[in-house]
């Protein structure tokens, strides 16, 4: 099953990277077709509209229709414009977030967003702290019960439970205010700085995700866990949803935001590949 799903990553690599080496589409869809049957597609990612959850200082998503309808000539057609933030809904956060000399986001490698994951999940410990922060003894506690270290190269997704709230505001991020005071009213779990570090220091990790608005949590002044992972080239993953579907070994992770030029940020699509 490894094999079988490592071959899809494979496939879509090739795809875009449009390398010479690049199978002919006709042999690409019998690749595809051949090697799926056993795997399952899981979508990680909050769809954007007026419901959609951002920072309190950020512009939300826009929808305007452009036209929806019949046309004189006498087919159906639909158009629309959208607006919004880099940072909302479910995005990638780029090393240039927090870190001057970053990544943005067309700059990160695919590798980086392309690749095997694990699961982390201390959903019952924030049933009644809300300002949790996730602590290396949590790291430790997982490689304990999986028996091995946190794999080079994974994508390490952080499951709070914090997802089952969205998109209700106050019970997913503390407040349903918006503008500069409603940033003190932030609550919601996040990796703490020793953490952060630890990971960075001890580990070899490709990416980070949370189902929560920020890898830091909601109280968080400083931001230093974005500091610490983003001055790495360590992208984030923020908002995700369905971690609950996930085991915690053993699936991938296909992680393609919008492929803003000089992007701090932007809209992703993030699914997972699971057997």
């Amino acid at each position: 099953m490894k094999k079988r799903r490592f071959s899809i990553l494979l496939f879509l690599l090739s795809l875009l990277s449009c390398s010479e080496k690049q199978a002919t589409s006709s042999d690409s869809n019998r690749s595809i077709q051949s090697n799926t049957s056993d795997d399952k597609l899981i979508d990680l990612s909050h769809a954007y509209s007026d419901e959609t959850v951002y920072w309190v200082t950020a512009e939300e998503f826009e929808l305007d229709t452009v036209f929806n309808g019949e046309t004189d000539k006498g087919f159906y057609y639909c158009a629309n414009n959208f607006s919004t933030a880099e940072h909302g809904g479910t995005h990638i956060d780029a090393p240039i977030h927090f870190a001057e000399n970053g990544q943005t986001v067309d700059e990160i490698p695919l590798e980086k967003l392309i690749g095997p994951a694990i699961k982390i999940d201390v959903s019952s410990k924030t049933h009644n702290n809300s300002d949790y922060l996730i602590k290396i003894d949590d790291l430790l506690e997982w490689e304990n019960t999986e028996r091995i270290k946190i794999p080079n190269g994974s994508i390490v997704l952080l499951e709070t439970g914090f997802s089952k709230y969205y998109p209700d505001k106050i019970k997913y991020m503390g407040t349903d205010e918006r503008g500069e005071d409603a940033v003190k009213k932030l609550h919601f779990p996040g990796l703490s700085k020793e953490a952060a570090k630890w990971l960075v220091e001890k580990r070899d990790i490709n990416a980070i995700g949370i189902d929560t608005p920020s890898i830091d949590y909601g109280q968080s002044e400083y931001f230093e866990s974005h500091v610490i992972l983003l001055s790495q080239n360590i992208p984030a993953f923020e908002n995700l949803t369905n971690l609950d579907k996930l085991p915690n070994i053993g699936f991938e992770i296909i992680a393609l935001p919008m492929k803003i030029q000089g992007g701090s940020g932007a809209p992703l699509r993030i699914v997972a590949i699971t057997n």
